[in-house]
């Protein structure tokens, strides 16, 4: 198998979930990182091995890197990948791929111009009781998708703005709940249930008053297809009570997975004490499996870490990808798809009106 030269910008939390990945994944050579921050980027580099730089150009010039994880905060993916894509290197970057669209087209524009492969991280399609969905629902097993909903109550305390100083703010991190915890769900909703033509949405702050951005939002979809859907985030129920994605089909059927148990978890902060699993499967003659379903799911993270193993598996997959010359699963226009819902729910709160999906 040949190995692939991989390497990191910025050093963060997630970083380290990457960084366990690279360091142990065949189709990996894990070679450097990179961080505006000299110390942490020499600390990173000498936990695992690889070679410390503060110039990302620097770094793709002189380590012969291949494939760069970018686990910059959001308003820096696009200028990450641009230099990536300029130094021929293939980019995978840590959800939401961008804060606005133009962001998302410029890294597009980008990386076709330079032949890469772009992808964003969307570990939770991997998960077993997501992926049970998706084959469900492109089997007709529940006729057509026609309502699909998102519903995410969770928290985050003051004490997790505090831990890095780009959290909380417009300018550094894009946008609140919407950016930053709801991507994974925005993603599987129009994975299932397939691209949205318009949204009326809604968003507020109810209970972080130490932040400038939203910690809960809500909004109503139209798919192309008809269907419709709806979502609700919020960050306010402490310690956190539940994620939940339903889709419901033209025969009446249902599928459904919580994704999460309580808070949502940080990555490289804390833990998954609880499997994701099918809450929801009236699939006529399949309704007795939910059962069998949940105990596997609830084995199955006995002997795996949720926290890194689906980050592994996606980017194992990306490698693949690279060595296969084919699109990863989540594709740079899968993880463009994410910032129209979110984008779209801005507008439409700024202009109180329905946000039409051009795209």
């Amino acid at each position: 198998m040949t190995r692939i030269r991989t390497a990191i910008v910025g050093c963060g939390k997630v970083a380290h979930i990457h960084a366990s990945a690279l360091a142990s994944l065949p189709e990996s050579e894990f070679v450097a990182v990179c961080d505006r921050d000299q110390d942490r980027a020499r600390a990173f580099a000498g936990t695992y091995g690889a070679q410390a730089r503060t110039g990302l150009g620097e770094m793709l010039d002189q380590c012969g890197v291949e494939a760069l994880m970018v686990c910059t905060p959001h308003p820096l993916h696009a200028e990450a990948v641009v230099c990536a894509a300029q130094h021929g290197v293939h980019a995978l970057v840590e959800k939401p791929m961008a804060a606005s669209l133009s962001d998302c087209d410029q890294m597009i524009e980008a990386a076709e111009r330079a032949s890469i492969k772009l992808g964003v991280v969307s570990q939770r399609r991997f998960y077993e009781p997501v992926v049970r969905m998706k084959k469900a629902i492109d089997a007709g097993k529940i006729g057509k998708p026609v309502l699909g909903s998102v519903i995410m109550l969770s928290w985050r305390d003051q004490a997790y703005y505090e831990s890095d100083p780009w959290r909380g703010k417009w300018d550094t991190e894009g946008g609140g709940v919407l950016v930053n915890q709801s991507p994974h769900l925005l993603d599987i909703l129009q994975w299932l249930m397939g691209p949205i033509e318009e949204i009326s949405g809604y968003w507020a702050n109810l209970n972080h008053p130490f932040i400038e951005v939203e910690d809960t939002s809500v909004a109503m979809l139209r798919f192309r297809s008809g269907g419709l859907g709806w979502i609700a985030v919020s960050l306010c129920q402490k310690p956190g009570i539940y994620t939940k994605i339903h889709v419901h089909g033209s025969n009446g059927a249902s599928v459904g997975v919580q994704t999460d148990t309580g808070a949502t978890f940080v990555a490289g902060a804390s833990g998954v004490a609880e499997p994701p699993f099918n809450d929801l499967w009236t699939i006529p003659g399949e309704e007795s499996l939910l059962a069998g379903f949940v105990s596997g799911d609830r084995e199955r993270i006995a002997r795996i870490d949720v926290t890194t193993h689906y980050h592994q598996l996606q980017i194992k997959d990306f490698l693949r990808s690279i060595a296969e010359d084919r699109q990863p699963m989540v594709s740079g226009q899968d993880g463009r798809k994410v910032v129209e819902i979110f984008a779209g729910i801005y507008e439409s709160n700024r202009t109180r009106r329905p946000f039409k999906n051009q795209a």
